[in-house]
């Protein structure tokens, strides 16, 4: 998440007000007669004011921000207040979480109108609790300049990090402590079975792999491809990157290996037992509108879920979206995701 809160940094201006540590609780307001919704999300939250403020102004509904940690920590802050929710509206529970929050009740029923502009495309449960409002699909991002200068050629898949030229190219997020780093591991387990990811990842060790603790140390100091300039021109980012790494010549520096990719949605819905259920259900709808979504890609480097939303013209060109990532059933992931991340450490970690 926190690779968003960098890249949108340099090209948006981005909300400030944050509750988190403040005594403001849901269905509270700052002014007696106010309309004010609490919404609970992820540190990466961005939206132009001009926007919020078009909103309330509409509405007469104020936003207010708590960013509560990571998509882990927001969907455990979710659980464990379910019977006094701290917020009135959720988002950013992702793929990777999504069936715990609902497994515990953690959403109540509401699926706004924009919801069958596109986002049932990725409806997970019943559909009614936890509507799509992004897709940020993680994949190997490289530096083509410094492929070249070694004579390597660009990857087209998984495989052939495997091979004996890519060696010492590739660094990774650990997936313990990393969104971009579990995405992977879990592209790893769709591609390849439970019968072949691990000897995949027992080939990259042998091949030097670089495990970091996160985002912002994998791809701003040691990708070659960014500012940090580091020595492995192969990275685990997003399919969006390439986007903040256009050139003076209005080409993109890097590019994502569009086969590699792994589908990371983020939803959101009205918290069970909301103090402001209506007007949570109509800050939902915001959510789901063309004016929020189509800020999206710009604010947080996600691809918006609307069907109807075009993405900014140099998107077009340096970060399409991926037609076919892999995929897990979220379930399935709730399932095995401990037992997979303590697998993958016992291989590449010892």
């Amino acid at each position: 998440m926190l690779r968003r809160t960098v890249l949108a940094a340099a090209l948006a201006l981005t909300v400030t007000v944050t509750l988190t540590g403040c005594s403001l609780t849901a269905g509270e307001s700052a002014q007696d007669g106010e309309r004010r919704v609490v919404l609970a999300t992820h540190d990466s939250f961005a939206m132009s004011e001009e926007v919020l403020d078009a909103f309330r102004d509409r509405s007469g509904i104020t936003i207010d921000v708590r960013r509560l940690g990571d998509a882990g920590a927001l969907t455990n802050q979710l659980v464990l207040t379910k019977d006094s929710p701290v917020a009135d509206v959720a988002y950013g529970v992702d793929t990777t979480f999504a069936s715990r929050a609902l497994a515990e009740n953690v959403f109540a029923a509401y699926r706004g109108p924009g919801a069958d502009q596109g986002p049932q495309r990725y409806a997970i449960g019943d559909g009614e609790r936890l509507t799509a409002v992004d897709v940020g699909d993680v994949c190997l991002n490289v530096d083509p300049a410094a492929l070249a200068a070694k004579g390597v050629p660009v990857p087209t898949g998984l495989a052939d990090l495997t091979r004996p030229e890519y060696a010492n190219l590739l660094v990774v997020e650990d997936p313990a402590t990393s969104s971009p780093g579990l995405s992977f591991l879990l592209g790893t387990i769709a591609t390849l079975g439970e019968d072949g990811w691990q000897d995949y990842w027992r080939a990259l060790t042998e091949r030097g792999v670089l495990v970091v603790s996160g985002w912002e140390e994998a791809y701003t100091q040691e990708f070659s491809g960014s500012s940090g300039k580091g020595d492995r021109p192969i990275v685990v980012s997003y399919a969006s990157s390439p986007a903040a790494e256009i050139g003076e010549d209005g080409k993109p520096r890097t590019t994502a290996v569009l086969d590699t990719c792994f589908q990371q949605v983020e939803y959101a819905g009205v918290l069970e037992g909301a103090a402001n259920g209506e007007d949570a259900r109509e800050v939902m709808d915001f959510l789901l509108s063309p004016e929020f979504q189509s800020q999206v890609p710009e604010q947080m480097y996600v691809y918006p879920a609307r069907s109807d939303v075009e993405l900014p013209a140099a998107w077009q060109q340096a970060a399409p979206q991926p037609e076919a990532s892999a995929t897990l059933d979220p379930a399935m992931i709730a399932e095995h995701r401990e037992r997979w991340i303590d697998e993958w450490r016992a291989l590449v970690q010892g």
